[in-house]
């Protein structure tokens, strides 16, 4: 399994002096690796932290009893929804830990102050189980044979697919992990994909360099934002080249084009590394 990710921080905030409020972290467990992204909320103080926070709750309590690849949809659905239950309850927990241990000056600090969105997943092919609170997204990578007549060379082709979309514009207020009623909004599910080659996660700040437009694929409107495959899969094939080395990744999300985002960026991914 390749495992890479990188973090960069946004230009507005670099603009204002403000630190990258994004965070990422993977644990590899035996034919298994746990993902976690989270995006502190950009007005509040403590948010840093909150992803922080985040990130380290969802890996720890997703890498306990991750179910077996031969286990059925029950099992992944079902562990998955009380994974993400748990997670949502031990955030809060170490949250109010942090603001008891450090009480601010004058009036109490709830949690809100380190609000943060979460998304993590657990890659056991051919399974991958989601979780998500507020809008970052994620993207599954198959690999399985090309479309006839595509040329010499290309007997396998990968392609990526957006099955944690962000939400659509002018949906309600985004949902924190610290929101009220946050465990009862979180998005939770499992795939079986006999062709699942990766995973890739990302925060929402990377929606217009990772995501396109359906026009681009003469598609209407309605179909929704598209995973780019010249991002996705060409990560995929440069992190399997050069053996998972994240500063190919790095430098893509410094480059020039991602000034017209302004926020942070944060992109993390597990791919199985066969041929």
């Amino acid at each position: 399994m390749i495992v890479a990710g990188a973090a960069v921080q946004g230009s507005a905030h670099l603009a204002r002096g403000q630190g990258c409020q994004d965070a990422f972290k993977a644990v590899g467990l035996d034919g298994a690796a746990v993902l976690a992204v989270a995006d502190g909320a950009g007005g509040r103080e403590r948010s840093a932290l909150g992803a922080h926070i985040a990130v380290d709750t969802a890996c720890r309590v997703l890498a306990e009893g991750v179910p077996r690849a031969e286990d059925g949809p029950q099992v992944w659905t079902g562990w998955i929804a009380a994974a993400g239950a748990r997670v949502v309850e031990d955030y809060l927990r170490a949250v109010g830990g942090v603001l008891a241990a450090a009480p601010a000056a004058g009036a109490p600090v709830d949690a809100g102050a380190l609000a943060s969105t979460l998304a993590a997943a657990v890659l056991r092919p051919p399974w991958v189980a989601f979780l998500s609170v507020g809008d970052c997204f994620g993207t599954v990578l198959t690999r399985g044979p090309a479309a006839a007549g595509a040329g010499p060379g290309t007997g396998v082709r990968e392609r990526c697919h957006l099955v944690l979309p962000p939400p659509v514009p002018g949906a309600p207020d985004t949902v924190f992990l610290s929101s009220p009623g946050a465990a009862l909004r979180l998005r939770s599910f499992a795939l079986w994909e006999p062709e699942l080659s990766g995973v890739v996660l990302a925060t929402d700040g990377c929606a217009p360099l990772t995501l396109d437009h359906p026009s681009v694929r003469e598609l209407p409107p309605e179909a929704g934002p598209l995973p780019s495959e010249r991002f996705f899969c060409g990560l995929a094939a440069t992190l399997r080249a050069n053996g998972g080395d994240a500063e190919p990744l790095h430098a893509l999300l410094s480059g020039p084009g991602t000034a017209r985002t302004g926020d942070d960026l944060t992109v993390l991914c597990a791919l199985t590394d066969g041929g």
